[in-house]
Parts: structure tokens; sequence; C-alpha cells
């Protein structure tokens, strides 16, 4: 990786709040002409400093206002065994993110739900995935902290 400068971060701090600025008022903004910024924001692009663009949607608004964090023991920690999970989680679409965990669990995962009986179906696909053991559940009662940009330093 390379290193990333002043003007990088400050690119890379607007970009995260505001993905769709144009290029004229990113430059205004980081003291770029337009022309030093979008080759900036190419570089960063083509680095895989910045991995994607996207819209932010209100979970809520499209009726999934509830989140689960689940965490999943496997029956071993084989490869393999860790490489069939893997791959099956791939095919739950509620299932926004999905972590490989030392200590009691083996994952943990952030999932999306309409409601409880919305996450009956959705557990009961979790335990018929290759491999699971145990499935443990905690529902989010409220979201305090929910970022989404990165700290530049």
């Amino acid at each position: 990786m390379r290193n990333l400068d002043r003007i990088d971060r400050a690119i890379l701090a607007v970009l995260q709040v505001q993905g769709r600025i144009a290029n004229v008022e990113l430059a205004e903004r980081v003291g770029l002409s337009e022309s030093a910024c979008l080759r900036r924001v190419k570089q960063l692009d083509e680095l895989g400093v910045i991995s994607h663009y996207a819209a932010h949607v209100n979970a809520g608004s499209v009726g999934l206002s509830g989140t689960v964090f689940v965490n999943v023991s496997l029956a071993d920690q084989r490869e393999e065994s860790l490489r069939g999970f893997e791959a099956a989680i791939q095919s739950v679409p509620e299932v926004m993110e999905c972590y490989l965990m030392s200590g009691e669990v083996d994952y943990m995962l952030r999932v999306v739900v309409a409601g409880t009986s919305d996450f009956e179906r959705i557990h009961n696909q979790l335990t018929r995935l290759p491999g699971v053991a145990r499935v443990q559940s905690s529902f989010a009662l409220r979201p305090i902290l929910k970022r989404t940009s990165l700290p530049l330093r």
C-alpha cells in the first residue's frame, strides 16, 4: 500500500461522506485543480484504496427494521469445514456481514430482518448450512453508533 498524503486523506474524507460530489466541488474543497483532483481519485480507485461507491439505503424504509447479531459455531474447524461454511453463507442475502472470529465462536454475523418470524426463517436456514453445530442470536434494540467513514490519520 502506498502512503497517503494530506491531499489523498482530504479527498477520502470528503468522498466517504459525499460519494456523489462533483469533481469541480471536490477539487475546490481539497485545494487542487480539477484535472489533478480527477487524477488523484482515479489513482485511489486503481490502487484499491477506494473499494466501491454505493448508496446507503435506510433499512427501515425497505421493511428491514431489525438487526440480529448471530454467533455461529461449527462442528470442527478444519479448513474444508471453514471453506464450506464461508461458501454457503454467501447465499443468504440477509447476512450483511460475516466475520471469522477468535474465541468461543467461529463466526459472527450481522443479519437484517423484517421481524421475528422473518428471523425464524433465516435461523432455520443458518442451522442447515454445512458444518453448523450451534447458532446463538441477539436482537439489537436500537443503534447507538453506526459509522460509515473510516478514521483517516
